[in-house]
């Protein structure tokens, strides 16, 4: 299985909108790779997508990136033995 994460466009690598380089992250964890998009086509810089393998999957609205960046940062501290799960999956709490 493969896990797509959430990537911004910020640059065009060629003219006919096969590939763009894209970042996540910030500061000592950025990560910037070039994927093909020729899958989902040209998008406009500062769209968000989802990104595999060096392929660009689909894009991503911000409300259905922020569920995914919340699921990855559980991940993350499951990982490392501090997950608190009241402080994740907001969408799924029932009150």
């Amino acid at each position: 299985m493969c896990l797509s994460i959430p990537m911004r466009v910020v640059e065009w690598d060629d003219d006919e909108g096969f590939f763009a380089w894209v970042e996540r992250g910030e500061g000592e964890t950025l990560r910037r790779e070039r994927v093909n998009m020729m899958l989902i086509g040209p998008q406009e810089v500062g769209t968000w997508i989802l990104a595999s393998l060096g392929l660009a999957k689909e894009t991503v609205d911000e409300e259905n990136r922020r569920l995914i960046e919340d699921a990855l940062s559980a991940l993350d501290e499951s990982l490392h033995g501090d997950y608190d799960a009241s402080r994740h999956f907001a969408d799924l709490t029932r009150h």
